[in-house]
């Protein structure tokens, strides 16, 4: 991951899903909390298969843990898209080669690392990789999510 001037380093305070946390940053007299979509990955959502996995491996690598946030863009939902890293760890590249999310493509130009990792993954039937006809979580959005909003 390139360095950059705007990092933040944040401590993670909550785990939303396989790829969304909230990290408190600051100064503790001046601290403010961020949400953050991990860059370049989509994992599971929660009622999908493997989303409880995700959530729970990203709890593992990054709960209560330091974080150096990289902020790249912000999402629809105001959230802050980033390069995470919880301690020494990727967590995009922790959650692709434990096969806990995908590699989002139309994002991941910038993280050519990631493919290799979920081809991997996949090879060796890595956590969603085991099923027979996994969902990409964008699929299952626009399949299941869409239903219920109606």
């Amino acid at each position: 991951m390139p360095v950059s001037i705007a990092a933040l380093f944040c401590l993670v305070v909550a785990i939303s899903d396989g790829d969304t946390l909230t990290a408190r940053c600051g100064l503790p007299a001046a601290a403010y909390q961020i949400k953050v979509r991990i860059a370049a990955i989509d994992a599971p959502e929660s009622r999908q298969a493997y989303g409880t996995q995700a959530r729970k491996n990203l709890l593992q690598l990054c709960l209560r843990q330091r974080a150096r946030i990289e902020p790249l863009d912000q999402d629809a939902y105001g959230r802050s898209v980033a390069n995470v890293r919880c301690g020494s760890t990727d967590v995009a590249s922790a959650q692709v080669r434990a096969g806990l999310a995908w590699v989002y493509t139309p994002y991941a130009r910038q993280h050519p690392y990631l493919a290799p990792l979920q081809r991997q993954a996949k090879a060796r039937g890595m956590g969603l990789w085991a099923q027979r006809r996994p969902v990409a979580p964008w699929t299952y959005r626009h399949r299941y999510l869409r239903r219920v909003a109606v």
